[in-house]
């Protein structure tokens, strides 16, 4: 990706004031719903972030699968948003979250049929038609599939190719969908193309019960994960690499600590 490199991690309102005091991450990711609409002083703020560096705008309310049109004056507003900002990537996740323009504040699973491939490429041409940007599309954890016609790399792959978006790749979620659904994450990562891989997630989650993890992204990153995106790294997947955390944040300075984990990981591969 342009301007993106090495190891990024989540901008949160909460570091900004920690950022000049501690090393910084090559690379901010933001949820853009959180700071489209900021206070006066906010705003000054994230603009001089902005300006310091590359920023990726990973998004939650597109609701990509959903039946209902898509939001156009929200896009419109996130494309004067990245305008403004200089960003120039957009991640999405590949789910719904919406039903009839509602939000229900949740990553839903969608059926993975050749229907909704179809349904998913033409929203993703309209988005980026609007954006002016190419969309990128995360692999979601699930717990359950409403109906199902593909595997679940046949699916994503399907959608790469019918729209022409390319992939987040998010480690953990590959591990903890293939312990909670009894497959290979190994296998399954090298089902994907690296060419069709823009970057990558790492995140941590609960064992909720010995046989269910939950994807809360509010731990730790766990040792299985930490493996599993060194074998991702090692196979070719060169991609920069995000540490995600979106619950339990902890201060800027102990986020630091995971996230010099990872740039030693990406270095390693580099």
């Amino acid at each position: 990706m342009q301007g993106i490199k090495g190891a990024g991690l989540g901008l949160r309102s909460s570091f900004m004031d920690a950022i000049d005091q501690h090393e910084a991450p090559e690379w901010f990711e933001i949820v853009p719903e959180n700071w489209v609409h900021m206070p006066p002083g906010m705003e000054q703020r994230f603009a001089a972030v902005a300006e310091r560096f590359p920023l990726v705008c990973h998004g939650l309310s597109l609701s990509i699968g959903g039946n209902a049109p898509l939001n156009i004056p929200f896009l419109k507003e996130l494309k004067s948003f990245m305008d403004r900002y200089g960003i120039e990537h957009y991640s999405e996740h590949l789910s719904f979250c919406s039903i009839d323009n509602k939000q229900l504040y949740e990553l839903l699973p969608l059926p993975m049929t050749e229907t909704m491939v179809n349904h998913i490429a033409e929203r993703v041409a309209r988005t980026q038609d609007i954006l002016k940007r190419p969309l990128i599309l995360e692999n979601a954890s699930y717990y359950y599939v409403p109906y199902q016609e593909m595997e679940e790399t046949e699916f994503i792959n399907a959608v790469l190719d019918r729209s022409g978006a390319t992939l987040l790749l998010d480690v953990n979620n590959v591990y903890v969908n293939s312990f909670n659904h009894g497959f290979d994450p190994k296998a399954f990562i090298q089902a994907i193309d690296p060419k069709k891989v823009a970057y990558m997630h790492v995140a941590g989650h609960l064992e909720y019960a010995p046989d269910l993890l939950i994807d809360t992204h509010g731990t730790d990153v766990k040792d299985s994960v930490w493996e599993l995106l060194d074998w991702t790294l090692s196979q070719g997947f060169n991609q920069p690499v995000l540490l995600e955390r979106d619950n339990n944040i902890p201060p800027y300075a102990t986020m630091l600590e995971e996230y010099t984990k990872v740039k030693e990981l990406c270095q390693r591969h580099a």
